[in-house]
């Protein structure tokens, strides 16, 4: 146990997030601690009590202040509880004081955290009994918090000094949607060099600020505030060891450095946002601030970046903190998002430029010299700082396209599959169709344009294929699609197409739920092109739809495996009764809507929730027109077996046969690439091949994406 005395000396540990110890070292030194080494915990570091006062006060980096009570090693639960025992924990709190224990470790003895600090928690209160006769109560926010560390065969306890998490300001309330922790923040800014800077009398802008965290911390460095100045509980409270007369005076002379820095604060701080909900966030976190009114918030696009000229002459800092694009769907806005920055800091060519990003990738837009590149993790997201200096001529040019380099072949492909299908769309009525189909090998996605919305689905680049470079090749992509194509970046939407068997064959890939009208032939259908991997609309089967509509007026119509039923949708505007099968009662709604969208009444026609094996072998009804197009696998657990169409076709196409009125037709499809129709096993049968018939124009560069056969009885 360390003495309490005025000049005594402690050792102190103080944890931080995970990248940040140097720095934490060096504020340490510049507080006025001895530093005795960085660890994968924190800083080891020596000073006495007014230190580590003046520490809980000022540093910006640490999230705790450990003051060490006792190690030793332990190799069993009974060795670890007479460890616990071995401290004299009436000297360290009160009776009267509640307290918690954090248990962190875990060995081949104990795999439990909970046990273990249950038993450092009998230890505290068997001593507590033995020496005073009572017991101090548990209490999750307790007025003291005991650390315990299990590692490397050793027990750490410590006396958490600080209490809460030093990163909580006070002036954080509403977090925002993304934020960040402000000793990460803090950070940050000091390797963006901002203390430097601030100290001239430079600016700082962050142009996509959220709920302002990064402003607050810049403007608490500019202003000489401690950040932990407005916090009203400490960890020493409860320790026996206070003394306050020397902390009021830390306290004392912290506010008397604030004020005297917002009296001389030359710096101005702008943050901007084009999220309402954000900056009312930050707006309100800066009301409950030391710095009210010395920052200026206000709703703003990216592009308009913009400030006075003579703070734009003056000099300064830009900083932000973007979206990393975690969620694949997320990419397409941010690919020409980062572009935009880059575009609208070139306002300020003088400036240094700091972004703080999960995907370097996406800052390839950014084209000013980089300087400098700190690791950091932002929770479990392994991000960097990366500190751009003054433009050069390079990123002075004006950058008329993004389309350069590699991906301009790509941009070339497109070019021209646009000429000519908008062309062939504008003839043909054609609204929903096939722009590119991975043409060019290393450019592997698909994009079909849906009215005025893309959809682009990336394919999964094998194995051979380096991830990084199949990123930065989709992020070509994404950057380049809204100047080929004249669509913007907020209508296109991403994903990543896998093979989709059992559960996942109706998995979502969001929740958004928003669908919307597209036009095919006399009909409208409802698509919905984020929240699952298919739209709801095959556009290849296109033609097979409106071959329907020509044929279906006064027909009995059988849809097998019809998913969102748009080909009855076509079938029942023609004059033709409709029944549609399919397993997903989610797609079957959908059918139903897509009835109630054409004005049609789906209650007039029948929508059966069945797998279709079991459905057909039971049916007795008889149609005039049958369309089945089954997928190519399928082992849902709602099926009774699991569907192989080359092994199952056969079957398949005799049941449905059955269900055929003579003079009928079934229009049997699949896509399969590389399906061969056993022609002996269905001799008996009239079959045509109609595949290179039934493939539309915009799949012509990709002609095997489906079999298409018109089966009739034979004689």
């Amino acid at each position: 146990m360390q003495n309490h005395s005025a000049a005594a000396q402690f050792t102190w540990l103080a944890a931080c997030p995970k990248g940040i110890e140097p720095l934490l070292a060096d504020e340490i030194r510049h507080l006025g601690g001895e530093v005795e080494r960085e660890t994968h915990l924190g800083v080891i570091w020596r000073g006495d009590l007014t230190l580590a006062y003046r520490f809980c006060l000022w540093s910006r980096l640490a999230s705790r202040l450990l003051l060490p009570l006792h190690e030793s090693q332990v190799d069993n639960i009974d060795a670890l509880y007479e460890a616990a025992r071995s401290v004299d924990w009436p000297a360290v709190f009160a009776l009267k004081s509640t307290f918690r224990i954090d248990f962190h470790g875990r060995t081949d003895y104990l795999n439990n955290t909970q046990f273990g600090a249950q038993k450092v928690k009998d230890a505290i209160v068997d001593v507590f009994r033995e020496e005073t006769g009572g017991r101090p109560s548990v209490d999750k926010n307790g007025d003291v918090r005991i650390e315990a560390q299990l590692r490397k065969g050793k027990l750490h306890l410590y006396y958490n000094f600080s209490g809460d998490s030093l990163h909580r300001r006070g002036y954080r309330l509403q977090p925002g949607k993304a934020p960040l922790k402000e000793n990460l923040a803090a950070a940050i800014l000091i390797r963006a060099g901002w203390p430097a800077l601030a100290a001239e009398g430079k600016h700082l802008i962050d142009p996509m600020c959220g709920s302002g965290t990064l402003l607050m911390e810049a403007g608490m460095m500019a202003a000489d505030i401690a950040p932990g100045l407005n916090r009203q509980q400490w960890g020493f409270d409860s320790w026996l060891g206070h003394q306050r007369p020397r902390w009021l005076a830390e306290v004392d002379a912290a506010r008397e450095r604030r004020a005297a820095g917002l009296n001389n604060l030359r710096s101005r701080l702008y943050g901007f946002d084009i999220d309402p909900e954000q900056l009312n966030a930050a707006t309100n976190n800066l009301a409950r601030s030391a710095l009210a009114g010395r920052i200026h918030f206000e709703r703003r696009d990216i592009a308009q970046l913009r400030v006075s000229s003579e703070v734009a002459e003056q000099g300064g800092l830009v900083v932000c903190n973007p979206p990393y694009g975690e969620r694949l769907s997320e990419l397409p806005q941010l690919a020409p998002l980062y572009q935009h920055f880059h575009d609208a800091t070139m306002k300020l060519p003088d400036w240094s430029l700091a972004v703080f990003t999960g995907n370097v990738d996406l800052a390839r837009s950014i084209r000013r010299p980089m300087f400098k590149q700190y690791n950091f993790m932002n929770g479990p997201i392994a991000t960097k700082l990366l500190v751009f200096g003054a433009a050069d001529e390079r990123s002075a040019q004006p950058q008329a396209s993004l389309i350069r380099g590699p991906v301009e072949a790509f941009a070339n492909r497109l070019g021209k599959n646009l000429k000519q299908l908008r062309k062939w769309a504008a003839r043909e009525n054609v609204h929903c169709y096939r722009l590119y189909d991975a043409d060019l090998p290393e450019y592997a996605v698909a994009i079909d344009q849906y009215e005025d919305w893309l959809h682009v689905q990336e394919y999964v680049p094998p194995k051979s294929i380096d991830e990084a470079k199949a990123e930065r090749r989709l992020l070509d992509v994404l950057a380049v699609l809204p100047e080929v194509t004249g669509i913007p970046a907020q209508k296109i939407v991403l994903k990543r197409r896998e093979r989709q068997t059992g559960k996942r064959q109706y998995e979502k890939q969001s929740t958004e739920k928003v669908f919307m009208p597209v036009r095919e032939g006399q009909v409208q259908l409802l698509v919905n092109l984020k929240d699952y991997l298919d739209t709801g609309l095959f556009l290849d089967h296109r033609p097979t739809r409106l071959e329907i509509a020509s044929l279906a007026k006064g027909k009995r119509f059988l849809n097998l495996f019809c998913y969102t039923a748009s080909a009855s949708v076509h079938a029942a505007v023609a004059g033709a009764h409709c029944t549609s099968v399919d397993m997903s009662r989610t797609y079957l709604n959908w059918g139903r809507d897509n009835f109630s969208l054409n004005t049609l009444n789906p209650d007039e026609h029948e929508f059966i929730q069945a797998d279709c094996l079991q459905w057909l072998r039971d049916c007795r009804d008889r149609y005039d027109l049958i369309f089945m197009d089954p997928p190519t696998f399928s082992n849902s657990k709602r099926m009774e077996g699991v569907l192989d169409i080359q092994r199952d076709h056969v079957q398949l196409v005799e049941q449905a046969m059955r269900c055929l009125n003579p003079g009928g037709l079934l229009i049997f499809s699949n896509n399969l690439r590389k399906f061969e129709l056993d022609r002996d096993a269905l001799a008996g049968l009239d079959i045509r091949d109609v595949s290179a018939k039934s493939v539309p124009f915009d799949y012509e560069r990709r002609s095997n994406i489906h079999h298409c056969f018109h089966i009739r009885h034979g004689g």
